[in-house]
């Protein structure tokens, strides 16, 4: 009987185990080790180095991830080694020869992962030397924007033992190493000796220094150096028991005893690098754009110093730059509207065969960079085309007839919550050829009554598409602006309609107040006021007595200023030629609530807190990219 029970059992197992077939894997844990190196050859450490091929094997089957990012090789090579992961098996190959007598060393930052779930194996540095030593000194250090003190990531850090300026231009560094996440770096592997130090953004590749990249540089030479320290150490008494409740096996870790040791540091390891574009902008033709059949716009990639030269060209000259007469002798007759920079330029057509045309075909002539960033003249053909609304032709026709027939329609800046400190501005879509003052109005609204204002009427530009009506204005009050029909006509003849705009300032209680005072005060030091996104929201000049913002919305800010050396009002960042570094900037650490209707003072002690220390971590990376 006992024998058929077995017999049941079994039977019964077996087409449980049976059910469950079709149910394949559940799966497990995600596996977050990364993977293990088990045999190096070379080994890791070999001196007289002579081989072509490194090969290091792991436990488990790897992947690589952006080779080109992550795999850095020092001191670098103008052919890089050519990585593979092969199964289980990492694989470099040298593609040129290896100097004499060098400590080589291959950072693999975070290229090597595992295969099924990419966990990468950080901080796995091969090395090797081609002499009878390797050279063992190191530094290290952070890197920082120096226009708004984040840490800079993933940038190349450098050192060069030739000192001389044109090292940067003309020759590889010595060693190299990338910032982390954090901005932090280390170059390990230096020989002994003094060098000059760099970061780079290195966009062409070669490891020299090209106009336009990114850098920051050491001021003063750097030294690697050792140090031996006493310091504490821990020891540890680990034992097993039995847990009196659960009976388990029970493992506890005390602290034994506190030894003092002697250990090695490797110096100067609190490096700073301030981290800065140039004032060098490269100077090209962006594009041109005609929204409007009443003009184009050109585009500059950087401030121009002076106009381009332009000459309306036929459809049969276009692809020649022609020089003899033009196909419509319009562009003297054309009104100019630019920035203040002059990298943004319109042509106001006022030639009506112009006007008409969907393409217009033009000659440039404009200054460009060459590689050297050296500004050279360029000539180009460009097309400016406007492209009209999908209509049949009648309809276009309608169209144009309802714009022609249709009044200048402006806009205002007037609303119900009005800032106390703004300007009334009145709005035109086009340039304007006349302003009739006497037939605009600004009446101040007491209960039923109109009280009539005296204003002055300002240019906001220069073709007066924006109109400033310069007045007294009272907080809390209301008023009305009116335009009387035909008081403003735009070059192209038309006028407005009648309208109004009514407007009531905000209240002072709606406000708040903030008095900056510096203890350390500098006389060069410029305040900025701060938002959220760490973008600039007023600016003022330190003051003895204290810089005052006034008419704040209630919000929450931050504060930082910069020492304006050179005395022109704004931010000036560093140039590699003169040695000169970007303008020093500090961080008020806290920020700032202000709350409607109230008057708030803060002491900014700049000196305070160490100046890469003072960014509040709120804002880093913050900051929208120019």
């Amino acid at each position: 009987m006992n024998k058929y029970i077995y017999i049941c059992i079994i039977f019964l197992a077996l087409l449980s185990s049976c059910a469950n077939l079709g149910g394949g894997p559940q799966g497990g844990p995600r596996d977050t080790i990364p993977p293990v190196v088990v045999k190096e050859s070379p080994i890791n450490g070999t001196l007289n180095f002579d081989a072509k091929r490194i090969e290091i094997h792991f436990d488990e089957y790897i992947q690589l991830d952006d080779i080109q990012k992550n795999v850095l090789i020092s001191p670098p090579q103008q052919r890089p080694p050519e990585v593979k992961a092969i199964g289980k098996t990492l694989s470099i190959v040298f593609a040129e020869s290896l100097l004499d007598s060098t400590t080589y060393t291959i950072d693999f930052g975070a290229a090597i992962c595992d295969y099924n779930e990419k966990t990468p194996l950080y901080g796995y540095v091969y090395s090797f030397s081609t002499g009878d030593v390797i050279d063992s000194l190191a530094v290290a250090g952070r890197v920082y924007n120096a226009e708004n003190l984040d840490p800079v990531p993933s940038v190349l850090i450098g050192i060069h033992s030739n000192h001389a300026d044109s090292a940067m231009n003309t020759l590889p560094f010595a060693r190299i190493t990338r910032s982390d996440e954090e901005g932090y770096f280390t170059i390990h592997n230096i020989h002994e000796g003094a060098y000059r130090l760099y970061a780079l953004n290195d966009i062409s590749r070669d490891y020299l220094y090209q106009p336009g990249e990114a850098l920051a540089f050491a001021d003063s030479i750097v030294t690697p150096y050792t140090e031996m320290r006493e310091v504490q150490d821990t020891i540890w008494r680990d034992t097993l028991g039995i847990d009196p409740e659960t009976k388990d096996t029970l493992f506890t870790r005390q602290v034994d005893s506190v030894i003092n040791v002697m250990k090695t540091f490797y110096l100067p390891d609190s490096l700073v690098l301030w981290y800065f574009t140039e004032n060098k902008q490269r100077h090209y033709f962006k594009g041109v754009y005609r929204e409007e059949q009443h003009a184009f716009t050109l585009i500059f990639s950087a401030p121009q110093d002076s106009l381009p030269i332009i000459q309306p060209l036929s459809p049969a000259q276009r692809d020649s730059l022609a020089s003899d007469s033009a196909w419509i002798n319009w562009i003297d007759y054309t009104l100019l509207q630019t920035n203040a920079t002059y990298d943004t330029i319109t042509y106001w057509l006022t030639d009506s065969l112009a006007i008409a045309q969907d393409s217009i075909y033009l000659k440039m002539t404009y200054m460009m960079s060459d590689s050297v960033y050296n500004l050279v003249p360029q000539t180009d053909t460009i097309l400016a085309v406007y492209r009209r609304p999908r209509m049949s032709e009648k309809a276009w026709e309608n169209l144009q007839r309802k714009n022609r027939e249709r009044k200048l329609e402006l806009k205002s800046n007037a609303s119900s919550k009005f800032e106390i400190y703004d300007t009334l501005r009145i709005l035109s879509p086009f340039p304007l050829d006349s302003v009739k003052s006497e037939y605009i109005h600004l009446s101040h609204l007491k209960d039923t009554t109109k009280i009539p204002l005296s204003f002055t009427i300002l240019a906001g530009d220069s073709l007066k598409q924006n109109i400033q009506l310069v007045a007294t204005l009272e907080p809390s009050e209301s008023y009305l602006l009116t335009i009387d029909s035909a008081a403003i006509y735009d070059i192209y003849g038309k006028c407005n309609d009648s309208t109004g705009y009514a407007l009531k300032l905000k209240s002072l209680d709606e406000y708040s107040s903030l008095l900056v005072k510096m203890p350390h005060f500098d006389a060069r030091a410029r305040i900025q006021l701060l938002n959220d996104k760490d973008a600039v929201v007023r600016e003022l000049p330190a003051a003895e007595t204290g810089a005052l913002f006034t008419y704040l919305t209630p919000t929450t800010y931050y504060l930082r200023l910069y020492i304006d050396w050179n005395g022109d009002k704004q931010w000036t960042t560093g140039d590699w030629l003169t040695k000169r570094q970007p303008e020093p900037v500090y961080y008020f650490p806290s920020k700032l609530k202000l709350r409607a209707n109230w008057d708030f003072e803060e002491n900014f002690d700049h000196l305070a807190t160490p100046q890469m220390e003072s960014k509040p971590k709120a804002l880093i990376g913050k900051q929208q990219k120019k």
